[in-house]
Protein backbone atom coordinates (compact mmCIF):
# COMPACT_ATOMS: atom_id res chain seq x y z
CA UNK A 1 0.00 0.00 0.00
CA UNK A 2 2.81 2.42 0.93
CA UNK A 3 4.33 1.49 -2.11
CA UNK A 4 1.71 2.45 -4.18
CA UNK A 5 1.09 5.51 -2.62
CA UNK A 6 4.86 6.36 -3.29
CA UNK A 7 3.78 5.47 -6.93
CA UNK A 8 1.58 8.07 -7.11
CA UNK A 9 3.83 10.97 -5.17
CA UNK A 10 6.43 10.66 -7.20
CA UNK A 11 5.07 12.13 -10.49
CA UNK A 12 3.42 15.33 -8.46
CA UNK A 13 7.20 15.82 -6.76
CA UNK A 14 8.60 15.90 -10.10
CA UNK A 15 6.20 18.46 -11.30
CA UNK A 16 6.45 20.85 -8.03
CA UNK A 17 9.69 20.72 -8.57
CA UNK A 18 9.89 21.81 -12.36
CA UNK A 19 7.05 24.35 -11.28
CA UNK A 20 9.59 25.77 -8.89
CA UNK A 21 12.38 25.95 -11.27
CA UNK A 22 9.99 27.88 -13.76
CA UNK A 23 8.59 30.37 -10.82
CA UNK A 24 12.54 31.69 -9.28
CA UNK A 25 13.55 33.20 -12.75
CA UNK A 26 9.92 35.05 -13.28
CA UNK A 27 10.29 35.63 -9.06
CA UNK A 28 13.24 37.59 -10.18
CA UNK A 29 12.17 39.38 -13.03
CA UNK A 30 9.37 40.83 -11.23
CA UNK A 31 10.88 41.64 -8.03
CA UNK A 32 14.38 42.90 -9.73
CA UNK A 33 11.78 45.20 -12.34
CA UNK A 34 11.41 47.36 -8.96
CA UNK A 35 14.22 47.27 -7.18
CA UNK A 36 16.44 50.29 -7.27
CA UNK A 37 19.30 48.05 -6.46
CA UNK A 38 18.57 44.71 -8.02
CA UNK A 39 21.32 41.67 -8.47
CA UNK A 40 22.15 38.88 -9.55
CA UNK A 41 20.44 37.00 -6.17
CA UNK A 42 16.84 36.52 -5.73
CA UNK A 43 15.49 38.52 -3.30
CA UNK A 44 12.11 41.09 -2.05
CA UNK A 45 13.28 44.96 -2.57
CA UNK A 46 13.49 46.46 0.23
CA UNK A 47 12.04 49.60 -1.67
CA UNK A 48 9.87 49.40 -4.65
CA UNK A 49 10.24 52.04 -7.21
CA UNK A 50 8.86 52.48 -11.13
CA UNK A 51 12.34 54.18 -12.29
CA UNK A 52 13.26 51.48 -13.68
CA UNK A 53 10.22 51.11 -16.18
CA UNK A 54 10.26 54.79 -16.58
CA UNK A 55 13.99 54.72 -17.94
CA UNK A 56 13.73 52.03 -20.39
CA UNK A 57 10.12 53.71 -21.80
CA UNK A 58 11.93 57.12 -21.78
CA UNK A 59 14.34 56.05 -24.35
CA UNK A 60 13.45 56.41 -28.01
CA UNK A 61 15.65 53.15 -28.89
CA UNK A 62 13.89 51.15 -26.86
CA UNK A 63 10.50 52.26 -27.88
CA UNK A 64 11.74 52.08 -31.72
CA UNK A 65 12.80 48.27 -31.25
CA UNK A 66 9.50 47.45 -29.50
CA UNK A 67 7.62 49.11 -32.59
CA UNK A 68 10.07 47.24 -34.77
CA UNK A 69 9.57 43.40 -33.02
CA UNK A 70 5.65 44.20 -32.95
CA UNK A 71 5.83 45.33 -37.08
CA UNK A 72 7.77 42.04 -37.83
CA UNK A 73 5.74 39.78 -35.58
CA UNK A 74 2.59 41.01 -36.69
CA UNK A 75 3.16 41.02 -40.14
CA UNK A 76 4.69 37.49 -39.87
CA UNK A 77 1.48 36.18 -38.02
CA UNK A 78 -1.37 37.99 -40.53
CA UNK A 79 1.15 36.43 -43.63
CA UNK A 80 1.43 32.84 -42.32
CA UNK A 81 -2.31 32.48 -41.12
CA UNK A 82 -3.78 33.89 -44.51
CA UNK A 83 -1.45 31.81 -47.16
CA UNK A 84 -1.98 28.57 -44.69
CA UNK A 85 -5.69 29.00 -44.62
CA UNK A 86 -5.49 29.12 -49.05
CA UNK A 87 -2.57 26.48 -49.42
CA UNK A 88 -4.77 24.49 -46.03
CA UNK A 89 -8.21 24.21 -48.34
CA UNK A 90 -7.27 22.30 -51.00
CA UNK A 91 -4.80 20.02 -49.09
CA UNK A 92 -8.21 19.37 -46.80
CA UNK A 93 -10.87 19.31 -49.67
CA UNK A 94 -9.34 18.23 -52.75
CA UNK A 95 -8.48 14.52 -53.46
CA UNK A 96 -4.92 15.70 -54.83
CA UNK A 97 -2.69 13.37 -56.40
CA UNK A 98 0.66 13.98 -54.51
CA UNK A 99 -1.42 15.21 -51.35
CA UNK A 100 0.30 12.13 -49.23
CA UNK A 101 4.22 12.99 -50.67
CA UNK A 102 3.58 16.91 -50.27
CA UNK A 103 2.26 16.60 -46.53
CA UNK A 104 5.27 14.54 -45.56
CA UNK A 105 7.69 17.11 -47.39
CA UNK A 106 5.65 19.76 -45.08
CA UNK A 107 5.94 17.63 -42.16
CA UNK A 108 9.73 16.92 -43.04
CA UNK A 109 10.41 21.11 -43.71
CA UNK A 110 8.68 21.78 -39.72
CA UNK A 111 11.95 19.60 -38.53
CA UNK A 112 14.32 21.44 -40.70
CA UNK A 113 16.72 23.68 -38.20
CA UNK A 114 16.51 27.04 -39.65
CA UNK A 115 20.03 27.47 -38.63
CA UNK A 116 21.13 24.83 -41.61
CA UNK A 117 19.83 27.11 -44.23
CA UNK A 118 20.92 30.70 -43.12
CA UNK A 119 24.06 30.65 -45.02
CA UNK A 120 22.56 30.55 -47.99
CA UNK A 121 19.46 32.59 -46.85
CA UNK A 122 22.30 35.18 -46.43
CA UNK A 123 23.61 34.77 -49.65
CA UNK A 124 20.87 35.01 -51.76
CA UNK A 125 19.49 38.33 -49.73
CA UNK A 126 22.82 39.80 -51.00
CA UNK A 127 22.43 38.71 -54.17
CA UNK A 128 18.55 40.33 -54.30
CA UNK A 129 19.94 43.32 -52.06
CA UNK A 130 17.30 42.73 -49.80
CA UNK A 131 19.86 42.56 -47.02
CA UNK A 132 19.16 44.71 -43.84
CA UNK A 133 15.47 45.25 -45.01
CA UNK A 134 12.42 44.29 -42.35
CA UNK A 135 10.01 43.26 -45.32
CA UNK A 136 12.63 40.89 -46.40
CA UNK A 137 12.62 39.50 -42.92
CA UNK A 138 9.21 39.43 -42.64
CA UNK A 139 9.15 37.51 -45.67
CA UNK A 140 11.91 34.58 -45.14
CA UNK A 141 10.02 34.15 -41.25
CA UNK A 142 6.70 33.83 -43.14
CA UNK A 143 8.26 31.26 -45.44
CA UNK A 144 9.94 29.51 -43.06
CA UNK A 145 6.60 29.50 -40.60
CA UNK A 146 4.19 27.90 -43.07
CA UNK A 147 5.08 24.69 -43.12
CA UNK A 148 4.37 24.01 -39.26
CA UNK A 149 0.86 26.49 -40.08
CA UNK A 150 0.45 24.50 -43.20
CA UNK A 151 -0.19 21.47 -41.23
CA UNK A 152 -1.75 22.42 -38.32
CA UNK A 153 -4.30 24.57 -40.25
CA UNK A 154 -5.02 21.82 -42.21
CA UNK A 155 -5.48 19.28 -39.40
CA UNK A 156 -8.55 22.00 -38.17
CA UNK A 157 -9.92 22.53 -42.02
CA UNK A 158 -10.46 18.89 -41.69
CA UNK A 159 -12.82 18.85 -38.69
CA UNK A 160 -14.85 21.73 -40.38
CA UNK A 161 -17.60 19.55 -42.01
CA UNK A 162 -18.03 19.78 -45.76
CA UNK A 163 -22.07 19.57 -46.02
CA UNK A 164 -21.74 23.26 -44.50
CA UNK A 165 -19.71 24.26 -47.68
CA UNK A 166 -22.07 22.20 -49.70
CA UNK A 167 -25.11 24.38 -48.68
CA UNK A 168 -23.72 27.44 -49.22
CA UNK A 169 -22.64 26.11 -52.77
CA UNK A 170 -26.60 25.49 -53.47
CA UNK A 171 -27.19 28.97 -52.17
CA UNK A 172 -24.96 30.45 -54.85
CA UNK A 173 -22.22 31.16 -52.80
CA UNK A 174 -18.60 30.75 -54.54
CA UNK A 175 -15.38 28.73 -53.29
CA UNK A 176 -13.97 32.04 -52.00
CA UNK A 177 -17.48 33.14 -50.40
CA UNK A 178 -17.94 29.36 -48.49
CA UNK A 179 -14.07 29.53 -47.41
CA UNK A 180 -14.63 33.26 -45.66
CA UNK A 181 -18.34 32.89 -44.61
CA UNK A 182 -18.80 29.69 -43.74
CA UNK A 183 -15.18 27.34 -43.19
CA UNK A 184 -13.12 30.58 -41.34
CA UNK A 185 -15.69 31.25 -38.88
CA UNK A 186 -15.51 28.04 -37.49
CA UNK A 187 -11.66 27.94 -37.72
CA UNK A 188 -11.46 30.68 -35.60
CA UNK A 189 -10.00 28.58 -32.80
CA UNK A 190 -7.37 27.54 -35.43
CA UNK A 191 -6.50 30.83 -36.48
CA UNK A 192 -5.99 31.93 -33.41
CA UNK A 193 -3.46 29.34 -32.62
CA UNK A 194 -1.72 29.33 -35.41
CA UNK A 195 -1.80 33.22 -34.91
CA UNK A 196 -0.89 32.93 -31.24
CA UNK A 197 1.80 30.42 -32.13
CA UNK A 198 3.66 32.44 -34.89
CA UNK A 199 3.54 35.96 -33.19
CA UNK A 200 5.84 34.08 -29.75
CA UNK A 201 8.00 32.63 -32.37
CA UNK A 202 8.63 35.63 -34.12
CA UNK A 203 8.68 38.00 -31.47
CA UNK A 204 11.07 35.85 -29.49
CA UNK A 205 13.23 35.11 -32.32
CA UNK A 206 16.88 36.52 -31.97
CA UNK A 207 18.94 34.43 -34.99
CA UNK A 208 17.38 35.78 -38.09
CA UNK A 209 16.80 39.41 -37.33
CA UNK A 210 20.58 39.50 -35.86
CA UNK A 211 21.86 37.67 -39.10
CA UNK A 212 19.45 39.51 -41.76
CA UNK A 213 19.28 43.09 -40.32
CA UNK A 214 22.72 44.96 -40.11
CA UNK A 215 21.33 48.63 -38.88
CA UNK A 216 21.33 48.81 -35.07
CA UNK A 217 18.53 50.88 -35.56
CA UNK A 218 16.25 48.48 -37.16
CA UNK A 219 16.60 45.54 -34.50
CA UNK A 220 13.83 44.34 -33.21
CA UNK A 221 13.24 44.31 -29.27
CA UNK A 222 14.78 40.35 -29.22
CA UNK A 223 17.95 41.56 -30.39
CA UNK A 224 18.12 44.68 -28.62
CA UNK A 225 17.45 42.93 -25.26
CA UNK A 226 21.03 41.19 -25.86
CA UNK A 227 22.87 44.43 -26.57
CA UNK A 228 21.36 45.42 -23.31
CA UNK A 229 23.90 43.63 -21.60
CA UNK A 230 26.87 46.37 -22.95
CA UNK A 231 24.73 49.72 -23.09
CA UNK A 232 25.60 50.54 -20.15
CA UNK A 233 29.35 48.67 -18.90
CA UNK A 234 27.96 47.53 -15.71
CA UNK A 235 24.80 45.20 -15.97
CA UNK A 236 21.83 46.96 -14.71
CA UNK A 237 19.62 43.85 -13.45
CA UNK A 238 16.47 46.70 -12.70
CA UNK A 239 16.48 48.34 -16.09
CA UNK A 240 17.16 44.78 -17.56
CA UNK A 241 14.28 42.76 -15.91
CA UNK A 242 11.80 45.52 -16.30
CA UNK A 243 12.75 45.46 -20.40
CA UNK A 244 12.42 41.38 -19.99
CA UNK A 245 8.89 42.00 -18.39
CA UNK A 246 7.70 44.78 -20.75
CA UNK A 247 8.68 42.27 -23.26
CA UNK A 248 6.62 39.73 -22.63
CA UNK A 249 3.61 41.83 -22.55
CA UNK A 250 2.39 41.29 -26.26
CA UNK A 251 2.50 37.61 -26.01
CA UNK A 252 0.23 37.63 -23.12
CA UNK A 253 -2.29 40.45 -24.41
CA UNK A 254 -2.38 38.49 -27.88
CA UNK A 255 -3.31 35.59 -25.86
CA UNK A 256 -5.93 37.04 -23.57
CA UNK A 257 -7.31 38.82 -25.93
CA UNK A 258 -7.69 35.86 -28.49
CA UNK A 259 -9.50 33.76 -26.00
CA UNK A 260 -12.76 35.54 -26.53
CA UNK A 261 -12.60 34.43 -30.39
CA UNK A 262 -11.53 31.36 -29.41
CA UNK A 263 -14.38 30.54 -27.49
CA UNK A 264 -17.10 31.64 -29.69
CA UNK A 265 -15.35 29.55 -32.59
CA UNK A 266 -16.05 26.49 -30.52
CA UNK A 267 -19.64 27.54 -29.79
CA UNK A 268 -19.77 28.23 -33.39
CA UNK A 269 -18.22 25.15 -33.95
CA UNK A 270 -20.68 23.03 -31.13
CA UNK A 271 -23.62 24.79 -32.29
CA UNK A 272 -22.83 23.67 -36.80
CA UNK A 273 -22.51 19.91 -35.25
CA UNK A 274 -25.87 20.03 -33.98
Amino acid sequence: MNHYKTEKLVPYIILTVLGIMFLLPLLWVLFASFDPNAQQALKMPSSFTVNNFTSILADPANLRSFGIGLFISLGQAVLVVVVAVMAAYPLSRYALKFKKPFMYTILFMTALPITAVMVPVYQLFIYINMQDSLIGTILFLTASGLPYAIWMMKNFMDSVPLELEESAWIDGASVWAGLRKVVAPLMIPGICTVAIFTFSGSWGNFFVPYILIQTPDKFPASVTIFQFFGNFGMIEYGKLAAFSLIYTMPSVILYMFSQRFMSQGFSLGGASKG
